[in-house]
């Protein structure tokens, strides 16, 4: 991939500028993009901030391992730049077309986040965008830079991001552990989060499968170099089959960073790219998470899968697609409730520790939180446009002393939603930086869906 250079960004960013000018004075700001990763349905709105040239690298420091990069650079892109030199991000989110930006202010995870935390951690410092027009450079520390993540664009965007990158050989060694028991599966993890290591052997990414309440396998993976044939997702086989399948794996770094993209985690069998005939027929360049993304928006538009229920006499679909954080040590509950009260399989498990507090997603320092993923739809009949799924497992997750992420759908009422996603700071924050409310609020984006 080529770099941009500071010339072109600086361009771009002065285009960035005379596009929100041009915004008739009082319209809401908003970006103009066409793609997404929000599950989120929002209002159609004309016009939008021009980003086009902020999608690419802007330099690569090799030897200080840092690298700069526009904010609307996707992951794909990014690791495209870093990989060839030994060098990632030390939190590279699942989906190829993650921004850089929208994993900052809207919180990636990988199985590096437990000892690396999340994707804002690592970030040395930003340009951010705000609402008054202004490109405000932020490091960690002020105000601006530690309110930033998990606001969603309430503040303003990224246009230039400094990463601190990981040094990382060429391959990846697997080990996917079984675990029958969710009490077990809790401790450890945690036993490994506390060792950084199982039997003694180092580990340096963990996530794992939720296959059945009595089957759960966690991945343990190991930088390497380890000589050998190395597998191949991208083409018949299915990873998450083979997380259930195989004691041993072995992937190139690359690969690995993708291994969930290919198929969605487990999600493109809803549009049979896992049927064995259909897969042959289906070009690899579209097994990746945005063409999937894009068949998901055509099915919500024309209500295919709405319209297929009606026929067979099935009850109305609700969609229970969210990330969750519960303490580690309410995992075993959150699983068995959710066992009997939504009933979906298999679940992402993706342990992660903060390293220090951040207002607008206040995990506690130090403590061992597991997202829990979970992405499909479950039959609830007459009663599924009131989300009583969804609201359920926000009532659980508030219960356990969790969090849960907001790409997707929320419900709270706006007390409790300021109580959980520091809304008085984030609003005074907000005041500073865009004082003529040309953003839309946290709560509008999140809950109103504007």
């Amino acid at each position: 991939m080529t770099l941009v250079g500071p010339h072109l960004h600086d361009l771009a960013v002065s285009r960035l500028r005379r596009s929100y000018a041009a915004l008739p004075q009082g319209e809401q700001v908003r970006l103009a993009k066409g793609t997404t990763n929000l599950f989120r349905q929002r209002q159609n709105l004309a016009g939008g901030l021009d980003v086009s040239g902020l999608r690419g690298v802007v330099s690569l420091d090799i030897e200080a391992a840092t690298v700069d990069v526009q904010g609307m650079c996707t992951y794909e892109d990014l690791v495209a730049a870093t990989l060839p030199h030994g060098l990632v991000p030390c939190v590279v989110p699942q989906l190829r077309t993650i921004t850089v930006g929208g994993a900052v202010s809207g919180l990636g995870i990988e199985s590096t986040s437990f000892r690396r935390g999340l994707p804002h951690e690592t970030v040395l410092e930003m340009d951010v965008f705000t609402g008054a027009g202004e490109v405000v450079t932020t490091r960690p520390g002020e105000e601006l830079f530690d309110t930033f993540p998990n606001s969603y664009g309430s503040l303003g965007y990224a246009t230039r991001l400094r990463l601190l990158l990981e040094r990382v050989p060429g391959r990846v060694s697997l080990r996917h552990l079984d675990v029958d028991d969710p009490g077990l599966l809790a401790k450890t993890i945690g036993l490994v989060v506390e060792t950084g290591e199982h039997d003694g052997v180092r580990v340096d990414g963990l996530d794992g499968v939720s296959f059945a309440p009595d089957r759960h396998r966690l991945t343990l993976a190991t930088w390497s170099d380890e000589a050998g044939p190395t597998s191949d997702y991208t083409g018949q086989q299915v990873y998450y089959r083979s997380v259930a399948e195989r004691d041993r794996d072995l992937l190139t770094m690359h690969d690995y960073l993708w291994r969930w993209d290919t198929d969605w985690f487990w999600c493109s069998r809803a549009f049979g790219a896992q049927h064995p005939v259909l897969r042959r027929l289906w070009p690899r360049r579209w097994r990746r998470s945005d063409v999937y993304m894009r068949l998901l928006a055509l099915d919500r538009r024309f209500q295919v899968a709405d319209r297929l229920d009606r026929r067979a006499g099935r009850p109305q679909r609700e969609r229970v697609i969210q990330d969750v954080e519960v303490p580690l040590e309410g995992l075993p509950e959150f699983l068995t409730w959710f066992d009997a009260e939504v009933g979906m399989r298999p679940v992402w498990l993706c342990p992660l520790v903060t390293s220090r507090d951040w207002p607008t997603y206040p995990l506690e320092p130090g403590r061992c939180y597991v997202n829990v993923g979970f992405w499909g739809t479950v039959h609830v009949g007459p009663t599924a446009p009131e989300a009583p799924r969804n609201r359920a497992v926000e009532t659980k997750v508030l219960e356990l002393g969790g969090h849960k992420s907001l790409y997707s759908d929320a419900f709270y009422d706006r007390e409790t939603f300021d109580r959980l996603y520091g809304g008085d700071h984030l609003a005074a924050v907000k005041r500073r930086h865009d004082p003529d409310d040309r953003l839309p609020t946290l709560y509008d984006k999140a809950v109103l869906r504007r």
